[in-house]
């Protein structure tokens, strides 16, 4: 097989991936930041750098879990930047179209406001495992954290979501109206 043909087959792989993926990840990197345009720029960078190692990733299988770990560095990257700090004033404001995104057909909103007031790191612990449904060691590993620290953060960031999240969307509620 020629190089061009071997190019064509992996660019062919690389975006059966991102059809069949590119919504879903587009949401965890949603949770994860919190604002939509972040995400996108998140999930872009992340998508670049998974398509320049494409034809490394021997386990196309764990291929979610890779570019999970990559916007997570990505995002502590973001984090850890000075300028990310700094505010830019414009004149004007771009307009923007308002997203809607069936997985988030507003009845988790408020439950999601909640969670994006936590910390960084207990926010990505929280995504990651309840929202991708990942268990602790898959957590521990895409975050780079130990299993102990991925329990403690998880526990500490739950105990905060139940004294933070409004009485009317804890578990029950409407039953105990009846």
């Amino acid at each position: 097989m020629s190089r061009r043909q071997r190019a064509a087959e992996r660019d062919a792989e690389f975006a059966d991936y991102l059809a069949a993926r590119q919504p879903a990840l587009l949401r965890t990197a949603y949770l994860l930041t919190g604002e939509r345009a972040e995400a996108e720029d998140l999930l872009q960078t992340s998508l670049a750098k998974l398509y320049l190692a494409w034809g490394r990733v021997r386990d196309k299988g764990a291929t979610d879990a890779y570019v999970r770990r990559i916007m997570v560095n990505e995002l502590n990257s973001l984090w850890r930047r000075a300028w990310k700090r700094r505010e830019v004033t414009t004149e004007q404001v771009p307009e923007t179209a308002p997203h809607h995104d069936d997985a988030f057909d507003g009845t988790h909103d408020e439950l999601w406001q909640v969670v994006q007031s936590l910390p960084e790191r207990a926010r990505a612990v929280v995504v990651l495992r309840y929202y991708e449904q990942l268990s602790e060691p898959e957590v521990a590993d895409v975050l780079g954290i130990s299993v102990g620290t991925v329990k403690s953060q998880c526990s500490r960031a739950m105990a905060t979501l139940r004294e933070r999240v409004p009485a009317h969307l804890h578990p029950g509620h409407e039953e105990d109206d009846r």
